[in-house]
């Protein structure tokens, strides 16, 4: 004689059955805990996993201006694993979501690595490496700043600036890059500065 196996309900679980199986789920680590058992050194391995072989060195997140230290870990030169530092008096080892992402800063494979540009008057697209467009970007920003630069107002007064250059940061610039930016839109003699937090 063979038995019939129930077949399994296809009702959609709930959210409140799914609060139920979370709870379960919760009371049984916590029994676990509250037998004794340490998660510890399941976290502990988890994480050696995670970084085996890496070089760990300390930096800082460059999104903002409240310093939350990080530990970057590499593996022969290469980025592999950067996460917040929990000797961080200011952030304990936490990051906002925009830290926690700032490994695809230096590690996204869905990076341009080239641009499009579309010469004045062309109906079509151009593919450049980026060296070619950095290059077209200073001619065109030499050209712009000799062909607009004041040196002087009409009432003798000198200003030495150029009014057709404006400079737009953004959010995900550090307090390093501000500085070596400010340093070269003054020397060109921009004025409007303006950064996208602000707006």
């Amino acid at each position: 004689m063979t038995m019939m196996k129930k077949p399994l309900s296809q009702k959609p679980i709930s959210r409140r059955d799914f609060g139920r199986m979370l709870a379960g789920g919760g009371t049984a680590v916590g029994g676990l805990v509250g037998a004794g058992m340490s998660l510890a050194p399941v976290t502990a391995r988890a994480q050696q996993l995670r970084i085996a072989d890496a070089k760990a060195t300390p930096s800082i997140c460059p999104f903002c201006a409240v310093g939350c230290a990080t530990l970057i870990h590499t593996v022969e030169g290469r980025v592999v694993n950067i996460e917040g530092d929990a000797r961080s008096p200011i952030s304990e080892g936490t990051l906002c979501p925009k830290g926690a992402a700032i490994f695809q800063l230096h590690v996204n494979p869905n990076r341009p690595t080239q641009v499009l540009h579309r010469a004045p008057g062309a109906a079509d697209w151009e593919v450049w490496d980026l060296e070619r467009a950095m290059t077209r970007v200073a001619e065109l920003t030499k050209k712009t700043r000799d062909e607009t630069f004041i040196e002087r107002l009409a009432d003798g007064k000198q200003v030495n600036c150029t009014t057709s250059i404006f400079s737009l940061g953004g959010a995900t610039l550090d307090n390093e890059w501000n500085h070596i930016h400010q340093k070269l839109m003054r020397g060109l003699g921009v004025v409007p500065i303006e950064n996208q937090a602000r707006i």
